[in-house]
């Protein structure tokens, strides 16, 4: 990352919600350094996000791009403890490490490392997080804070370095594994996913069931 680069991506909320169309905070970052990206693609950073990025690149400020989203109030993701399967899908998902949990086990927030970044909803399979507003009358900057940015950048570092790791570990594996003994690990792992969706299936259908009906 160059030094342009660098002083965009220091004035970004880090919340890494991938909604300015790109991975990650650095990576919208780099694109607006290298003339790829324009400075009104980031809405957790709202007006006031656009007029540092407007101030840094020389670019004129303009109006949030309707494409991007709108900016609004940070949201706090909630899990229901009443249906959550412990599928863990969100875990890698959160771009922050702000969820914890175990496989079979429910889930849980931890609120200050929540940056609202949303990702964790479209994994879900059974619909159980939703979306709380963390800071009602207050959008972009107002909502959010360097200190708040900092500590999120420096918790997605770690995040990727454990994604990575868990990679280089995976790829690491001799392939003697993946031989002959490969398919008992393949089953293994087809019927945890069975059990995860035949699980997610008998929640939906209890909660769709009529009052009082047991079958």
């Amino acid at each position: 990352m160059n030094r342009l680069a660098a002083r965009i991506n220091d004035a970004l909320p880090q919340t890494q919600c991938t909604r300015c169309g790109y991975p990650d905070c650095a990576g919208y970052a780099q694109a607006i350094a290298d003339g790829e990206a324009d400075i009104h693609q980031c809405p957790p950073g709202g007006a006031e996000g656009i007029e540092r990025l407007a101030a840094i690149t020389g670019r004129p400020s303009r109006p949030l791009g309707e494409a991007f989203g709108v900016e609004g109030p940070r949201a706090l993701a909630v899990i229901d403890e009443h249906w959550c399967i412990g599928c863990t899908l969100c875990l890698d998902a959160c771009p922050t490490d702000a969820i914890v949990g175990i496989n079979k086990r429910m889930h849980t927030v931890i609120e200050p490392h929540c940056t609202g970044c949303e990702l964790c909803i479209p994994v879900c399979p059974v619909d159980c997080i939703s979306l709380e507003v963390a800071t009602p009358g207050r959008t972009g900057w107002q909502a959010w804070s360097a200190a708040q940015a900092g500590a999120a950048r420096a918790r997605y570092a770690v995040h990727k370095a454990r994604l990575s790791a868990k990679a280089a570990t995976a790829e690491a594996e001799p392939e003697s594994a993946a031989a002959p003994e490969a398919a008992p690990a393949v089953d293994e792992a087809a019927a945890r996913k069975r059990a995860v969706i035949e699980a997610a299936l008998a929640k939906a259908r209890a909660r769709l069931a009529p009052p009082g009906d047991k079958s």
